[in-house]
C-alpha cells in the first residue's frame, strides 16, 4: 500500500493572542484524502488553529507547512486551499447574485484589476453544479435559505479549484436534517474530486457519522484518531472539561456534549474557537 503525503504538517505550534495563549505545542499531520472533524469548546483554538493553516496566523513558535511549504510561501498556489468561513461572518441582506458570490472565489487566480472571463464563469457555474445550486446562480443571496447560502459559500470556495478545504462551523443554524444533507455532500465531495476536507464543529453527534478522524483541540491537541477510537468518556472529559452522555444514535454510538468554555462554565454552540 502507497503511503499517504501530508497536506498540512503542524510541529510544536505555539499561538498568544495579547498575552492569552490560544495553542500550546501543537503537533498535526493531515494526509492527503482526509476527512478531519475538529471538535473543541469554545475558545479552545480551532478558528485560530484553521487560521495558521490559512498563513492569517503566524504562531510564535513552531513550524507549519501546507503542501510542503509554510503557506505564506504558497505564492500562486495558495488557491489550493478553499476557506468556508462562519455563516456569522458575513452580510447576507448584500444585494448580490449567487453567480457573483461564487466568481469570488476566482479572484484569487485572476490577480488585480482583471475581470472574470468565460473559463471563471464556467468554473464558477461547475462549482455550483458541484454543490446542487446551479439552478440558483441568478437568484439573489439574500433570497436564499440557510443552508442555501452555506452551499454558495462551500461553491466560492470551490470555484478556486481547490486540495484542501476549510470549513469553520459550516453546519451553524442549519436544522439537523439539513446538516446531515450537508455533511453528505461534504463526503461527496471529498470522494469525487479527492478533497482533504477539515470542518471546524461543536455537534460530534452528526460529524462522527461522515468523517475518517476527529481531532480533539483545547489549546493542545489531545487526540487526532478515528470516531470510535476518540469516543470514549476520558478523552472527551478531557478536552471538554465536563461529563458526557453516550447516546446509540446513526452509524456508530455518539457521544454529546453540553458545550462548554473549557473551563468549567457553560457556553451556546456557536461561538469563536
Amino acid at each position: 500500500m502507497t503511503a499517504k503525503t501530508s497536506v498540512v504538517k503542524l510541529e510544536g505550534v505555539w499561538v498568544t493572542y495579547h498575552e492569552t495563549l490560544a495553542l500550546r505545542d501543537v503537533d498535526m499531520e493531515i494526509e492527503d484524502g482526509e476527512f478531519l472533524g475538529l471538535i473543541g469548546p469554545n475558545g479552545s483554538g480551532k478558528t485560530t488553529l484553521i487560521r495558521v493553516i490559512l498563513g492569517l496566523v503566524k504562531p510564535d513558535r513552531g513550524r507549519v507547512e501546507v503542501f510542503g511549504v509554510p503557506p505564506d510561501r504558497l505564492g500562486a498556489r495558495h488557491h489550493l486551499i478553499g476557506y468556508v468561513p462562519q455563516r456569522s461572518q458575513g452580510d447576507w441582506s448584500f444585494p448580490v447574485s449567487v453567480m457573483d458570490v461564487v466568481l469570488m472565489g476566482r479572484y484569487g487566480r485572476l490577480g488585480l484589476f482583471r475581470r472574470p472571463g468565460k473559463a471563471d464563469r464556467e468554473a464558477a457555474m461547475r462549482a455550483l453544479e458541484d454543490v446542487q445550486m446551479q439552478d440558483f446562480a441568478r437568484r439573489q443571496l439574500a433570497e436564499l435559505s440557510g443552508g442555501q447560502q452555506q452551499r454558495v459559500l462551500i461553491a466560492r470556495a470551490l470555484a478556486t479549484e481547490p486540495k484542501l478545504l476549510l470549513l469553520d462551523e459550516p453546519a451553524a443554524g442549519v436544522d439537523a436534517y439539513g446538516e446531515e444533507k450537508f455533511y453528505e455532500l461534504l463526503q461527496g465531495l471529498k470522494e469525487q474530486q479527492g478533497l482533504t476536507i477539515v470542518v471546524v464543529t461543536h455537534d460530534i453527534a452528526v460529524v462522527s457519522a461522515y468523517v475518517e478522524n476527529l481531532a480533539c483541540l483545547n489549546q493542545t491537541l489531545y487526540t487526532h484518531a478515528p470516531p470510535s477510537e476518540v469516543i470514549t468518556a476520558g478523552t472527551l472529559e478531557k478536552v471538554y472539561g465536563c461529563e458526557v452522555e453516550l447516546l446509540a444514535h446513526g452509524r456508530i454510538p455518539h457521544r454529546v456534549v453540553e458545550e462548554h468554555d473549557g473551563h468549567g462554565g457553560h457556553n451556546v454552540p456557536g461561538g469563536h474557537g
